[in-house]
């Protein structure tokens, strides 16, 4: 649940250098529905005051340990511009709106039994069914979104019950589809008429095409000496982060790429290899003994918007329902591939002038999808002859319809993009029902 806002940098970035097309907002557009959302779900991190990484709301910031401390100092020391921070991330530090703080017990992956980590289950689900007005329908496969020719607006929502096989439609004056970023792309995609022959929406023969993801396992790893004496208490759902540094402005402009990267790490101790070999006795007293101390940063860097990055419906395979699969055509290009030998260059040099020892570069090459931060396919845009959704989501040619996930996305930055989901969202709906109320949807 690493969690930041974008900048005025990412919300600009395709007009200024030419990739893709310009977004529809800037952040001072989204800024205060980054607001919104964070004190909702509750974000602790520190603040720093940098123009390529704004601040949140926070909650007090969880705490570096004593080796990330040091990597800090001497990362810090040498390399102007760089800062290494502890992570900004969705669990709370304080309790908040009846949830409690986090307990540090490595219960995240169960859903949390506190409601310390933001999720679905904990937070959102409960506040919509307080509303009265959430209705769950389990087994619904989405199979299209309906849209009537003459209303010139879709009206409801075609689903396939997965038990029964039944074909269901549930009609709807407003229509939010958010089933992740391929995955709307694919109802969309699907979603034909004798309006939109290709998929709703697809005036402009972009839907499916210019999808994202940011590059992952690049960095480097290796051990720090000393600090034999000292531990860390609990087990912290965060680690480190080193935000973008490499083309803020002129002076750290890059000859060799555009856009930028970020890493994340940490600093641990990993178990004693006596362990492998002992039993009894011995055993008992060897797991009382930590092994050495470990430090590792992975980069996230950037991905380019291209129009042959895309994904399609596939006929000729479909699924148990008889619906066609979605087929992906995709692979990361020449500026990710330079952004990614920059990434270990500079990970292995901050390490090495931080002291550690057995200094190891990777780059576990890789496909779109293993960073899985999937964007784009049903990009915003100002024009609808090369975009589909507009500057508050909607689909330009049906206002009723939202997509708010990450298909909307039109260039995808370098850090994690589920709060800018939240904020766009959020945005979105308060837009949706001002609308209604004065009857333009």
């Amino acid at each position: 649940k690493q969690t930041y806002r974008w900048s005025e940098i990412d919300f600009a970035a395709n007009a200024k250098d030419g990739y893709g097309v310009d977004w529809p907002i800037r952040y001072r557009d989204i800024e205060p529905w980054y607001t919104y959302v964070e004190k909702f779900a509750g974000i602790s991190g520190e603040a720093l005051g940098l123009p390529q990484l704004p601040d949140s709301h926070f909650l007090p910031p969880m705490e570096l340990n004593c080796v990330e401390k040091h990597v800090k100092s001497r990362i810090e020391k040498d390399f102007t511009g760089r800062h290494m921070i502890i992570g900004r991330v969705a669990h709370l530090t304080e309790p908040l709106n009846g949830r409690g703080k986090c307990q540090y017990r490595n219960r995240c992956s169960r859903g949390c039994p506190y409601g310390a980590y933001f999720s679905s289950n904990a937070v959102t689900l409960p506040a919509a069914n307080a509303t009265g007005n959430m209705t769950i329908r389990p087994y619904s496969i989405v199979q299209s979104i309906v849209y009537d020719d003459e209303q010139g607006k879709a009206t409801g929502v075609r689903v396939i019950d997965a038990e029964t096989n039944e074909d269901i439609v549930y009609k709807a004056k407003i229509i939010f589809c958010n089933a992740s970023a391929l995955s709307s792309t694919q109802i969309l995609l699907n979603s034909k008429s004798k309006r939109f022959e290709n998929g709703l929406g697809n005036d402009s023969g972009e839907l499916g095409h210019n999808l994202m993801d940011h590059t992952y396992r690049v960095g480097a790893m290796g051990n720090v000496e000393g600090f034999d004496d000292k531990y860390y208490k609990g087990r912290r759902p965060n680690g480190i982060y080193i935000p973008r540094y490499w083309n803020i402005n002129e002076q750290t402009k890059s000859d060799t790429f555009v856009r930028g990267f970020g890493f994340q790490g940490g600093g641990s101790r990993g178990g004693n290899p006596a362990n492998v070999e002992s039993f009894g006795a011995d055993y008992k007293d060897s797991i009382l003994k930590p092994g050495p101390w470990e430090f590792f940063i992975t980069g996230f860097a950037e991905c380019l918007p291209n129009h042959d990055n895309k994904v399609y419906l596939n006929n000729q395979v479909q699924d148990k329902w008889g619906q066609p699969t979605l087929s992906i055509d995709a692979e990361f290009r020449e500026n990710e591939l330079a952004i990614n030998k920059q990434m270990q260059i500079d990970a292995v040099e901050m390490l090495d002038k931080a002291g550690l020892k057995n200094i190891v570069g990777f780059d576990n090459k890789h496909y779109m999808g293993f960073g899985i931060h999937e964007m784009g396919t049903a990009r915003m845009g100002r024009d609808p002859k090369t975009s589909v959704l507009n500057g508050f989501n909607q689909v330009h040619a049906a206002k009723n319809v939202f997509v708010t996930d990450g298909a909307c996305m039109t260039s995808s930055s370098c850090v994690n993009p589920s709060l800018t989901y939240m904020a766009i969202t959020a945005r979105a709906a308060d837009h949706a029902v001002a609308e209604l109320n004065k009857r333009n949807i």
